[in-house]
């Protein structure tokens, strides 16, 4: 990545724009499980104090009626966005009673698929195709994998940024699609060096033996509810938690916006015969919204995502097609059952500073054997991070993780020195400090520190996640909810139950016209 980031780095510099810089965008959304006081998953619905999960913006559920997703909005500065998601989690313990919000990304305790409901959002056209969505998920995926739950990191560079670039770079392209084809060059890059985000924060080594009901797998016995593998950093990320065999065939394309809407676009247009024999509708109702290899494009398990603000009734690749790239959705982090957010400030300032450098990096495309090779260090990572003398495979050579760790670190500190000057600190500096010391010594990741503490405490998955979110639970209350903050959520959750009414009694067209119309998009 060297050549091309410092020659941007040193533009930028000389021709006085390092301000341009200033002004990037974080938003954060965190998904996490309600489990009853045991620690097996809720059978509650989504709280009704916490309003609407269809229409409230700040608070929902994703797959499930226990799964929960806070969503900040879009902030300057990462540590309002986190002071934001904290605030989130205060306001939702006070409506739990004495149910817990699991803090890791592997489930808890689910005895059976049965015991996950799947998500309801009324009874408007919008509501069902949100619920059929998720009826078509069990019926292809079931329902375990999708009570994983992460991080999704949401970024966007200052628009004062882009015009600097092009004129730096010399482009001719009109605005929208210098923006469009940087954010791609940020994607590449990105999924190039994306292993190292998974060795450095990624927080799932061990998982309740509950997930693995009836599959085989070859994961080793911690105790008779835990099983684990001894130097993973993200099973989350393995091929045990988002892989299926209809998409392990896709080849979604992510060097250009034209490509990579053509390549998904026919995924969600392409018949799959295994959901075709499961049928669309039934006397019963709906089974999923098509038999397609995709239903829609958020079906697409990716570690990132282009993104852009939908209008009402649109599908993302079609806000996309028309207004191009908007920001980046970081897909791959783990909930850190160690922080009491299970994110922190450190790794969102070494998370800007990686993506920034991402952006002013090597511009070529990525090929399909470099695809390859990608999905392979990404496994090797994943399952055996830590292992002493692992190797991954850069080019056509081998290479230790620290190795290769410390070169992109030194890429990324370029790029950090910059912003701390932008910032007045050194807290992107600090940053990355901090991710040398972790490859220096892999028992400084969070992966090798959550197996330490549940064997110091001797205490399986279960058992420590509890006893974690319990503590989390106890920290975030006892920094407080702002009045403006708690009025605000309030008056949110009852104004978001009016505005789901008013979506219901809008509606004009029948269910069936609906579907169709939005997916001829």
């Amino acid at each position: 990545m060297s050549e091309a980031l410092e020659q941007n780095l040193k533009l930028i510099t000389e021709k006085g724009q390092i301000l341009a810089l200033d002004g990037i965008l974080h938003g954060i959304e965190k998904e996490g499980l309600r489990t009853d006081s045991r620690g097996a998953i809720s059978q509650t619905g989504h709280p009704v104090s916490l309003g609407s999960a269809l229409t409230h913006s700040h608070i929902t559920t994703d797959y499930s009626e226990a799964l929960l997703e806070f969503i900040t909005p879009a902030f300057r500065e990462s540590a309002d966005a986190l002071q934001f998601l904290q605030q989130l989690h205060c306001f939702t313990y006070q409506h739990l009673g004495d149910e817990e919000l699991w803090g890791a990304s592997m489930p808890c305790q689910i005895e059976s698929d049965d015991a996950i409901q799947i998500a309801r959002f009324g009874s408007s056209n919008v509501g069902r195709l949100k619920s059929i969505y998720r009826v078509g998920l069990e019926h292809r995926y079931g329902k375990m994998m999708q009570a994983i739950a992460g991080i999704h990191y949401n970024f966007s560079l200052p628009e004062t940024l882009w015009p600097v670039l092009r004129e730096l770079q010399q482009s001719q392209e009109d605005l929208q699609q210098f923006r469009s084809a940087g954010y791609f060059k940020l994607i590449r890059n990105f999924r190039r060096a994306s292993w190292l985000l998974l060795y450095l924060f990624g927080a799932s080594p061990a998982l309740s033996s509950s997930f693995m009901r009836g599959r085989e797998h070859d994961l080793e016995q911690w105790d008779e509810n835990t099983l684990y593998r001894p130097y993973a950093t993200s099973l989350r990320m393995s091929d045990l938690g988002y892989s299926n065999k209809a998409q392990s065939g896709l080849n979604i394309c992510f060097n250009h916006l034209d490509s990579y809407i053509k390549t998904l676009t026919q995924a969600i247009n392409t018949p799959y015969p295994a959901y075709e024999k499961l049928g669309v509708k039934t006397d019963q109702g709906y089974k999923q919204l098509n038999s397609n290899v995709l239903q829609i494009e958020n079906e697409y398990y990716s570690d990132i995502r282009p993104k852009r603000v939908c209008l009402s009734g649109e599908k993302p690749v079609h806000a996309l097609r028309e207004r191009g790239v908007e920001y980046i959705e970081v897909r791959n982090t783990d909930i850190n059952p160690l922080l009491p957010l299970g994110i922190d400030q450190q790794q969102a300032d070494f998370m800007d500073a990686f993506l920034v450098t991402c952006v002013l990096s090597d511009p070529t495309d990525v090929n399909s054997p470099e695809c390859e090779l990608i999905n392979r260090n990404n496994s090797l990572v994943v399952n055996r991070g830590r292992e002493p003398g692992l190797t991954l495979t850069r080019g056509d050579q081998q290479i230790t993780v620290p190795e290769w760790g410390h070169l992109i670190l030194s890429d990324i500190l370029k790029t950090a020195t910059v912003l701390d000057q932008v910032a007045g600190d050194s807290r992107y500096s600090d940053a990355v400090s901090a991710q040398q010391a972790k490859l220096d010594n892999p028992e400084l990741t969070p992966s090798a520190q959550i197996l330490d503490s549940m064997k110091t405490s001797g205490l399986g998955y279960e058992a420590f996640i509890l006893q974690q979110s319990r503590k989390h639970r106890d920290s975030i209350l006892s920094m407080g909810l702002a009045i403006e903050q708690q009025t605000y959520l309030e008056k949110l959750a009852i104004s978001s139950f009016e505005e789901q009414k008013q979506i219901e009694l809008s509606d004009q067209l029948d269910f069936d016209t609906y579907l169709a119309n939005y997916l001829a998009q």
